[in-house]
């Protein structure tokens, strides 16, 4: 690993373990947004052994600094939600230009690594399918056994909308995890209505 990359990482790191919210993992606690930028770095590696420094990057700070524009800051409609979705997309490649700016990335990789983050060109850019791969599956991993109980009347519908942005290699991985036996009964079910 170069020394620019592994300054990006860490400044991106530093960053996230500032999140006040907490990720309880196999008995140990981490600030959650730091978590779930490590979990996706190491999925973006299983899914493209050869990804690109921009992807590796931005697998990094995809999330960087979430906590600071709270879901509940918006109406609690979908309205609202797309708007924080938005916006928080937006927020998260300026953070991420301007610690990439600092450690010395040029304008187009800084660009390059933006475009993963706002998901632009999702079925034309490859990198951008990866980063929604990985996305998808780190739900799936980290946070989808604890998130369907509270909404099982909509959960297959939400399992739905996050596999039709996968394609067939992140649906082999997202097959192969291990899942509770309701837990699996979803996907299976979610994945009849894509097919």
């Amino acid at each position: 690993m170069n020394d620019k990359l592994q300054q990006a990482f860490d400044l991106f790191d530093a960053y996230n373990k500032r999140d006040p919210n907490r990720i309880i993992w196999e008995g140990q606690s981490f600030p959650q947004e730091y978590f779930l930028a490590i979990k996706l770095h190491d999925w973006i590696k299983k899914l493209d052994p050869q990804a690109e420094e921009t992807l590796l990057l931005a697998s990094r700070c995809q999330h960087i600094g979430r906590w600071e524009i709270p879901r509940e800051s918006y109406a609690p409609d979908r309205e609202g939600y797309l708007k924080w979705r938005k916006e928080l997309a937006i927020y998260h490649a300026k953070k991420a230009s301007e610690i990439l700016k600092e450690v010395g990335y040029s304008t187009d990789q800084i660009n390059a690594v933006q475009n993963i983050i706002l998901k632009k060109k999702i079925k034309v850019n490859s990198a951008v399918q990866t980063m929604e791969n990985a996305l998808c599956l780190v739900f799936l991993a980290y946070q989808y056994e604890e998130f369907y109980p509270k909404h099982r009347d909509k959960i297959v519908n939400i399992l739905k909308k996050s596999l039709l942005k996968m394609d067939a290699h992140g649906h082999r991985f997202a097959l192969s995890l291990p899942y509770s036996p309701d837990g699996q009964e979803y996907i299976k079910e979610a994945l009849k209505l894509i097919h």
